[in-house]
């Protein structure tokens, strides 16, 4: 009996505040959406870090006779230097592994990385790529003893550390992340003032049930129920529609960010169904709780 009345009243709540209802389940919908994406942000930039930061190089370019770097002063490494280097590079402190890319093995890294802009690679000669060492350091952070060491150095023409590259885009990619939970706050909070207003729409109208509710002895938890289920519903279908967005950004966005950004660190569905569960869980405590804040002011009789 009580089961049934408090569903009916539910359902009268839903269609006489069916405008402000949608509002609700759409501002949740968007605000939760918001929100799993900075999450699902926040997790694909953490594997994309430990991703590239495990492949971090120092890049130790060395004087050929094409060079115009002014270290070079126009001399080109020698064999027996390129072996001392190359050793000396070796016997340095923290150095992991060191690897030496002649022009040939140069060249085809340069057409697979240029490989949609042709005409670069046709103008491009295989005597045009400089030869180096590729340095990988047992801590990619702690890479400036390395390179001030190695600066300098006869044959030496320039050396890059890798780290500076891939922190630009993590840059990026950390304002990103910050804009988009930054914004799902601002979001969650006008989810939160809209379903309270929605509530004491609601309960106004409904004045009159309540106080005879009250007045043949109904518990405030009992009168509060039915406003209570209406924000819970209206949670859930917010979630539901919230984690439809997140799946459609995970198959249309972080997909193709993996694709060509890191290719060893895709975001699993398992990630993704976590967040969509947090959204939603978060959604309907939301709507919970400015339900039972504004009920405590306006169900008084």
């Amino acid at each position: 009996m009580r089961a049934n009345f408090i569903f009916s009243e539910v359902w009268i709540g839903l269609r006489r505040n069916l405008t402000m209802t949608i509002a609700v389940v759409i501002t949740v919908a968007v605000g939760m959406g918001m929100l799993g994406i900075g999450l699902m942000i926040n997790t694909q930039v953490g594997m994309m870090k430990d991703f590239w930061y495990d492949k971090v190089e120092l890049s130790v370019f060395l004087c050929g006779k094409n060079t115009t770097m002014p270290s070079c002063k126009g001399k080109s490494i020698t064999t027996p230097q390129t072996n001392a280097l190359e050793a000396e590079i070796k016997g340095m402190p923290g150095v992991q592994q060191v690897l030496y890319e002649d022009q040939a093995q140069a060249y085809k890294n340069f057409q697979q990385s240029y490989q949609a802009n042709k005409a670069l690679v046709e103008a491009t000669r295989v005597e045009d790529m400089p030869t180096s060492f590729r340095v990988k350091l047992t801590d990619p952070n702690n890479y400036q003893p390395t390179v001030q060491a190695l600066q300098g150095k006869p044959g030496v023409a320039q050396v890059t550390n890798q780290k500076d590259l891939v922190n630009n885009l993590f840059g990026l990619l950390d304002q990103l992340r910050y804009g988009a939970v930054g914004l799902a706050v601002v979001l969650v909070l006008a989810a939160a003032l809209l379903i309270g207003n929605t509530v004491r729409l609601s309960a106004f109208n409904r004045r009159r049930e309540t106080g005879i509710m009250r007045l043949v002895g109904a518990s405030n938890l009992y009168i509060q129920l039915p406003f209570v289920m209406e924000g819970v519903i209206s949670g859930l279908i917010g979630g539901v529609f919230a984690a439809i967005v997140l799946i459609v950004a995970k198959v249309f966005l972080f997909e193709e960010i993996s694709r060509y950004f890191a290719f060893g660190s895709q975001l699993a569905w398992n990630d993704v169904a976590w967040v969509i569960t947090l959204t939603m869980v978060i959604g309907v405590v939301i709507c919970v709780l400015a339900s039972f804040v504004t009920l405590r002011r306006y169900l008084r009789v």
